[in-house]
C-alpha cells in the first residue's frame, strides 16, 4: 500500500522589502570572484594540540568536497575534516578547516593539488573546529551591469543603515520545497537522512522568523518597538522584554545598546510578552503546524535580531554598470540579505 502524501502547502517567499524593491537590475555572481568572502574566528588558534588548522583559500570548489579531499590527502577519516562553516561553491572564499591528527608528524600540505585551491597557512589547535565558531565573515561583492547608476546611490546609504535579517532564500528550496517537506516531516514522512532532516527543520524555523519581519515592516513596526518586545543586547546578546515604551527604552534603541527581535520558534513559551507576544502570535496563526512540528522536534525558543547593520560598509565604482560593496556581517547573517535590497537580480 501506497504511503498517503499530506497535500503539498504553499509557502510564497514574498518577503517585504525594507526601501521598496529594487528599480535598478544588476548581475551577481557572474564570476567566483565577484563574491569573496573572508570568515573570522572568534578565538585564536592555540599553534599545538591534537588537530592540525588550515587556512584555505579556494575557488569554484564546494566545501564539504574539498573537506573529504584533504581528509584522503591526509591519510584520515573524513569524520576527522571539520569547517566552521559552509561557504558558496559560486565564490572565492578564505576559510579554515580543521583535520585531528593527533601523535603524527604534520602532512606536508604544499604538495596537496586540487584546481583552485591553495592553503595559505598551516597551525595546530587544542580542539576541534565545530560549525557555526565564527565571529564573522567579510564580504567583497561585485555587481555587474547595473541599470541604473543614480537609483541605487540613493539606496547605498539606507542599506548601511541597516537591512531587514532575512534567512536567505537559498535556505527554502525551490517554491518554498524545503518547508513544504518540513511539514510532511510533521506529519509522519519518514526522513531518515539526518542532514535532510536538519535542512527542513532549519527551513521550517527560519521561514516562521522571516514572516514576522515581513509583517513588521508592511506595519511600519521594524524600528517601532511594542510593549514586551523582546530586545537583545547588542555587547552581550543576552535578551529580556520591554517593561515599557519610555524614553530612556527608545533612546536605548536609537543608540542600538539593544535591538528588536523575531522569534526562533521552538516549544515553550514566546519570551516576548504584552502586546508584542499578541502581535508574534498573529503573524504567525496561519503556521501553528509548522509551530507544533518545530516544538515537538525539541528545539527550543531563541530569538535573533530583526534588523542587520552592515558593518564597515563602503563601496566603489569599477565603471558606470559595475560597483564593489564592502561589509563585515556576523556569523549567521546572509549577505544576500543585503543584496536584495539594492539590485533586482531576477534577470
Amino acid at each position: 500500500m501506497s504511503e498517503i502524501q499530506p497535500e503539498k502547502m504553499v509557502y510564497p517567499l514574498d518577503f517585504n522589502y525594507l526601501y521598496g524593491k529594487p528599480s535598478s537590475t544588476g548581475r551577481f555572481k557572474q564570476h567566483c570572484e565577484d563574491f569573496r568572502v573572508e570568515e573570522h574566528l572568534d578565538f585564536d588558534l592555540t599553534g599545538e594540540g591534537e588537530h592540525v588548522c588550515l587556512w584555505v583559500k579556494k575557488v569554484g570548489e564546494n566545501t564539504d568536497y574539498l573537506a573529504r579531499q584533504l581528509a584522503k590527502f591526509a591519510g584520515i577519516a573524513a569524520k576527522n575534516v571539520s569547517y566552521a562553516g559552509l561557504k558558496d561553491r559560486q565564490a572565492e572564499t578564505y576559510q579554515w578547516f580543521s583535520l585531528y591528527i593527533p601523535g603524527k608528524v604534520t602532512p606536508d600540505f604544499s604538495t596537496f593539488e586540487s584546481p583552485g585551491v591553495s592553503i595559505l597557512k598551516v597551525i595546530r589547535h587544542n580542539k576541534k573546529l565545530r560549525t557555526g565558531c565564527l565571529a564573522g565573515n567579510h564580504f567583497a561583492i561585485v555587481l555587474r551591469e547595473i541599470s541604473d547608476k543614480a537609483t541605487l546611490e540613493s539606496v547605498l546609504d539606507q542599506v548601511a543603515q541597516g537591512v531587514p535579517n532575512y534567512f536567505g532564500n537559498q535556505r527554502f528550496g525551490f517554491d518554498g520545497h524545503n518547508v513544504n517537506a518540513a511539514l510532511q516531516m510533521f506529519n509522519g514522512r519518514k526522513i531518515k537522512d539526518r542532514f535532510k532532516r536538519g535542512i527542513y527543520l532549519s527551513a521550517a524555523r527560519s521561514y516562521l522568523f522571516n514572516r514576522v519581519i515581513s509583517q513588521r515592516i508592511t506595519d511600519n513596526l521594524q524600528v517601532q518597538p511594542l510593549l514586551g518586545d523582546c530586545v537583545q543586547f547588542v555587547a552581550n546578546r543576552s535578551f529580556f522584554p520591554l517593561p515599557d515604551l519610555s524614553e530612556q527604552t527608545l533612546l536605548r534603541l536609537t543608540k542600538r545598546e539593544v535591538c528588536l527581535t523575531a522569534p526562533l520558534w521552538g516549544a515553550g513559551e514566546l519570551t516576548s510578552s504584552d502586546d508584542a507576544k499578541e502581535y508574534e502570535l498573529a503573524c504567525l496563526s496561519s503556521f501553528e503546524d509548522l509551530q507544533k512540528g518545530l516544538a515537538k522536534e525539541g528545539l527550543k525558543q531563541e530569538r535573533r535580531p530583526l534588523l542587520l547593520i552592515p558593518e564597515q560598509f563602503s563601496y566603489q565604482w569599477l565603471d558606470e554598470t559595475t560597483l564593489t560593496i564592502k561589509f563585515y556581517l556576523p556569523a549567521g547573517c546572509y549577505a544576500t540579505s543585503v543584496i536584495r535590497e539594492l539590485i533586482d537580480t531576477s534577470l
